[in-house]
């Protein structure tokens, strides 16, 4: 099955292309330009092998704030996530009818769980690869994914936290971003090119390492959301690799 969405209305060119440099412009376009900038500082400031990036750092020395803080971003940052869906359906009633389209619902659990689980593991194991052999080679920072405390709730805020990663990740690079690049006549081939190279560019302040990882994620997950039709499969194995990444060092560290 190849993935479609329901019927909408006709939405002139002009406005397709409009649409997406604005859901990308506050959202994952804007950190791919960030992501830039922050690689481009590495370089120059010293290497990009004696560098080192925190992905989940706090934001207040006061624990209460600090999950404030934290659980504010998260909001804010899924605003892209309902605007992107509000476009490809038109109307909000019409958004459960887009969530089927693109395979985000309960039709399908064991293989949507089946499919995602097998994507965790080979995805889970080639990023450690990746890692690994850019650390020797020079070409990607230290990553530390988490220096959160202790606090009963930090454990949650991860999860929620690797939830948006991957609600904002598939939902706008795979899901919105194929459908009006479709529309627009651009063949698969062009959309997984342009979803990985987006998907790698606002990973490079991990360096190069890490970019080419997700640059090959990301035409794995296009190429598998073409076939299946269904966006679910890939939110659950990105869910896995952002929630394992994040907590398995924490629970490590106390």
């Amino acid at each position: 099955m190849t993935a479609s969405l329901d019927p909408s209305p006709r939405v002139p060119r002009a406005d397709l292309r409009m649409q997406i440099l604005l859901v990308l412009g506050v959202s994952l376009g804007a950190s791919a330009v960030y992501s830039v900038l922050d690689l481009a500082e590495m370089a120059l400031r010293s290497s990009i092998a004696e560098s080192s990036t925190t992905l989940n750092q706090p934001l207040s020395p006061l624990p209460v704030l600090d999950a404030l803080r934290r659980l504010t971003g998260i909001c804010f940052a899924l605003v892209p996530v309902a605007l992107a869906l509000y476009l490809l359906a038109g109307t909000a009633s019409r958004i459960p009818a887009v969530l089927r389209g693109i395979g985000v619902d309960g039709r399908r659990p064991g293989h949507d769980a089946a499919w995602g689980l097998a994507l965790f593991v080979v995805m889970g194991g080639g990023t450690l690869g990746l890692y690994q052999a850019g650390r020797a080679l020079g070409i990607t920072a230290e990553i530390t994914t988490s220096t959160l405390g202790t606090t009963w709730w930090t454990v949650p805020l991860l999860l929620l936290t690797a939830l948006r990663h991957a609600l904002v990740e598939e939902v706008i690079v795979v899901g919105f971003l194929a459908d009006r690049m479709r529309r627009l006549g651009r063949s698969w081939w062009t959309v997984a090119v342009v979803s990985s190279v987006l998907r790698a560019s606002y990973h490079l302040y991990q360096g190069i390492g890490p970019a080419l990882g997700n640059l090959v994620m990301g035409l794995v997950f296009v190429w598998l959301y073409r076939r299946g039709g269904r966006l679910a499969p890939l939110l659950l194995a990105h869910f896995l690799l952002d929630a394992v990444g994040f907590l398995v060092p924490q629970l490590l560290g106390g």
